[in-house]
């Protein structure tokens, strides 16, 4: 029986200036389920990463609801979104954004620690995570040291070194060459499988898209099943 991680209802975001009104999302709605792969697809600009952002409680709503883990994201305050995502999301941006003076393994393991797991209990979970995306011959590089597929694949491993119930993706493909592209996208559907996590990507490549359980189109600031 599946049960819902994601709810997501009449969301709209406008960023207002001074000369103009600009309507990113209107009335979005989404549902993710639990272990479900969802991805978005749509043209540069046209706010997918802003609805990540929004899921991730890195960016607020203007309305609507976002109710993650039976939580709404807007009531949360500033101490628990922080926990929200530490705890519920991991989050694959398209840069990798590693910490450029600490290992790889260093890279995974941090986050586990910050969170409150014991320091042994967190190195063993990033161990595991290292090598689970191939990388355990390298834990002891730097991100200088490894190649952009490498320090994408450390990026997932981190993401899930937390124990999330939903990753969130945004673009994670976009920086890397042909190759690498479809070794990340395979790896971020092989894994959040295999660790029955939801998982939620936004990106502009149909190829990367169709690998996901359910796919929408984001255009006019609303999702369209394909």
């Amino acid at each position: 029986m599946t049960s819902e991680v994601l709810s997501i209802k009449n969301l709209c975001k406008e960023y207002v200036s001074q000369s103009e009104r600009l309507c990113v999302l209107k009335g979005l709605d989404l549902s993710v389920q639990k272990g479900e792969r969802v991805c978005v697809i749509g043209k540069s600009g046209n706010g997918k990463s802003t609805l990540l952002n929004i899921v991730g409680g890195i960016d607020s709503a203007t309305s609507g609801s976002v109710v993650a883990g039976g939580k709404e994201i807007s009531s949360l305050d500033e101490d628990q979104i922080a926990e929200y995502r530490a705890k519920f999301v991991g989050l694959v941006f398209q840069f990798h954004y590693l910490l450029k003076d600490f290992t790889a393994l260093e890279n995974v393991f941090l986050p586990a620690y910050m969170a409150g797991f014991p320091k042994a209990a967190a190195m063993e979970k990033a161990k595991k995570l290292l090598s689970d995306v191939g990388l355990s011959e390298r834990a002891s590089h730097l991100p200088s040291e490894l190649s952009g597929g490498e320090r994408q694949r450390v990026a997932v491993a981190r993401a899930l070194v937390n124990d999330p119930e939903l990753v969130l993706a945004d673009e994670p493909t976009g920086n890397l060459d042909p190759a690498n592209s479809a070794m990340i996208g395979d790896l971020l559907f092989d894994i959040t499988s295999r660790y029955n996590k939801s998982l939620l990507l936004v990106t502009h490549d149909i190829g990367l898209a169709k690998k996901g359980q359910s796919v929408y189109e984001l255009k006019d600031g609303a999702l369209h099943r394909k």
